[in-house]
């Protein structure tokens, strides 16, 4: 499950959110002009609202002059408040437009990476991670750049600016009891809300896991949905499901509770500044140091430094949690790729495909080996089948000739070149794999077989349609190849989804070929047909079949029979069956469920 984890490094809570707040601003460099001009833009704005407090003030104690000699409004005054009105909302508007690149562009950055690096990332994190939970931390952790840069322009620096402008001012023209009594308001809210929020933050984290969980659950119940009918266990999964969401509404609760105790207290701190600043400033009107529009300006100013300020406290919350979920994206991205490409990696130069594997040693786990001394080659147009019982090591050797892997020891080698000292790319583009498991994508049949090549032609993509045996019948179909085949192919039958994986290795048009049991989802007949195919597409390649039905393997150059993870035998069909070990043991049992075809291919 994937989860927060606390940084492993020993950094605290803060050193943390400093460090992924530094983390953020690569993202923004890109536009930082923009991000000036923004904050110019935020400068003239709050510039703009300091002042209109200060023509107001002007505006009152004109009209409650006694010295009424001209019997005429305050044109100039009244003009210049609605002008600083006016651009107030101009340039915070401005500010909004101009920011808008920056943010959007900073959450667009980072999904691309946060994509790309779950592409590099290796196969072992892939095959343990929980698709739902992780798709709900990287929605979580995009959209919380945008709330942080969200906050940070349009709430934070804008209340510092307005705060350090309004300080100037009551520090230059009042007493010095206005701003003191104004810094320490703030001081104890600022305090406050920090400690109850650092307190309330292991409540959101115990949400953020459990609705990770519960996501997980949910997609996990649906994407298994047949299984879970052929078992009749949807209770079971409701019940996992609802059993998580307790959990998460208990912490939520809590969660809302705290965040009222925190609202009252914010409410109780500022409620007592502004009544002590109050009685000054009315006291100073009685005593005649303040005129009533400087009752005005002061009370003016608190309106506008504690109104914000109170939205202040959500901020920080808000940005606490964002900064969390954040820390989900960034922790994901420091994570290293298990395999990765040398210093110094060259791309792989094909001569005729030659594939050796010398005395490899594999486990996936240091205290479960899984291959032992595996030594075999390939030579350049062979075809070499790999057999055995599940579990033997058959699928593995696939994965490490793809390079998922690293082996432990020994060597991988493609024409003479360890495959470790090549570029990953250059690599697999030189490996063409037909899966056990076709998985397709939830797109038209065009794109899943154009996958291969992604630069082919129509006229190319049904060459290999028809190569595979599939073109008439995705021509039978209403919509023909733009037909969708659903979320993981599960609109076609296995064969279907097998032959379409078929026609897109083709069109890739590798040097080397890799069948991991190609044919296991196909009727006899279909099989027959999709063997001479591969027959067809495997000459002058180098191929190497990893099969379960032996049947599929007879033509094979060189046979290998897998144990526990070791070659036990070798040879042709003919020479193995000579033997009378292991592959003549399992010829037999397969040739009592298939008669014919193994009259056929003795």
């Amino acid at each position: 499950m994937h989860r927060y984890i606390p940084p492993e490094d020993g950094l605290n809570v803060e050193r943390r959110d400093w460090r992924r707040l530094r983390d953020m601003l690569p993202f923004l460099w890109e536009y930082r002009g923009r991000a000036f001009l923004a904050l110019v833009c935020l400068v003239l704005a709050k510039v703009a609202n300091v002042g209109i407090p200060i023509v107001l003030k002007h505006i009152v104690d004109l009209l409650e002059s006694e010295q009424q000699l001209m019997l005429a409004l305050p044109v100039a005054l009244l003009l210049a408040y609605g002008v600083l009105k006016l651009s107030s909302s101009l340039f915070n508007e401005l500010r909004d437009v101009v920011f808008a690149r920056v943010r959007y562009h900073a959450m667009r950055r980072l999904s691309t990476e946060v994509m790309q690096h779950l592409h590099k990332l290796s196969l072992r994190f892939h095959l343990e991670r929980r698709t739902g939970a992780i798709s709900r931390d990287l929605e979580r952790g995009t959209r919380s750049v945008s709330s942080i840069l969200n906050y940070m322009v349009f709430s934070i620096l804008p209340i510092i600016v307005e705060f350090g402008l309004v300080a100037v001012v009551l520090l230059t023209q009042y007493a010095a009891v206005f701003a003191l009594v104004t810094f320490a308001t703030v001081l104890v809210y600022v305090v406050f809300t920090f400690l109850i929020t650092e307190w309330r933050m292991e409540f959101r984290h115990t949400m953020n896991r459990l609705d990770s969980r519960a996501n997980s659950q949910a997609f996990d119940s649906l994407i298994n949905y047949e299984t879970v009918k052929y078992f009749g266990n949807e209770g079971l999964e409701l019940r996992r499901f609802d059993a998580t969401l307790e959990e998460w509404e208990s912490a939520a609760v809590k969660t809302q509770s705290s965040m009222s105790l925190l609202n009252f207290g914010q409410g109780a701190i500022i409620a007592c500044g502004v009544t002590v600043i109050m009685f000054y400033a009315a006291q100073g009107v009685v005593t005649g140091s303040m005129t009533i529009g400087d009752l005005v300006l002061v009370n003016a100013f608190l309106l506008q430094l504690f109104i914000p300020l109170n939205f202040l406290g959500i901020v920080y919350r808000q940005i606490k949690y964002s900064l969390a979920d954040m820390d989900l994206i960034f922790n994901l991205l420091e994570r290293q790729p298990e395999v990765e490409d040398c210093e110094a990696a060259e791309r792989l130069r094909l001569a005729g495909g030659e594939v050796e594997f010398r005395h490899v040693d594999f486990s996936y786990q240091e205290d479960r080996p899984i291959l032992f001394d595996v030594d075999f080659r390939v030579g350049t147009g062979q075809k070499v089948a790999v057999v055995g019982h599940s579990g033997a090591g058959k699928s593995t050797l696939a994965r490490l000739l793809f390079r998922f892997y690293d082996v432990t020891a020994g060597r991988i080698s493609i024409d003479g070149q360890d495959i470790r000292a090549l570029t990953q790319d250059s690599l697999r583009a030189a490996i063409g794999v037909v899966p056990q498991d076709a998985v397709l994508f939830n797109e038209s049949i065009h794109y899943n077989i154009l996958y291969g090549r992604p630069d082919a032609s129509r006229q190319e993509v049904e060459a290999a349609a028809r190569l595979a045996h599939i073109h008439d019948f995705v021509a039978s179909l209403p919509q023909g190849y733009e037909t969708l085949v659903g979320e993981r192919g599960l609109k076609l039958s296995g064969g279907e989804k097998q032959r379409i994986a078929i026609a897109r290795a083709i069109l890739k048009r590798p040097r080397i070929l890799l069948f991991d049991e190609a044919t296991s989802s196909l009727d006899s007949k279909t099989e027959q047909a999709i063997q001479e195919t591969l027959r067809e597409v495997a000459q002058d390649h180098t191929t190497l079949v990893i099969a379960h039905r032996l049947s599929t393997v007879v033509d094979a150059d060189r046979i290998l029979v897998m144990e526990s993870g070791r070659i036990v035998e070798q040879g042709t069909h003919r020479e193995l069956l000579e033997q009378s070990g292991r592959y003549q043991h399992m010829w037999q049992l397969q040739q009592q469920d298939r008669p014919p075809l193994g009259e056929v291919a003795a």
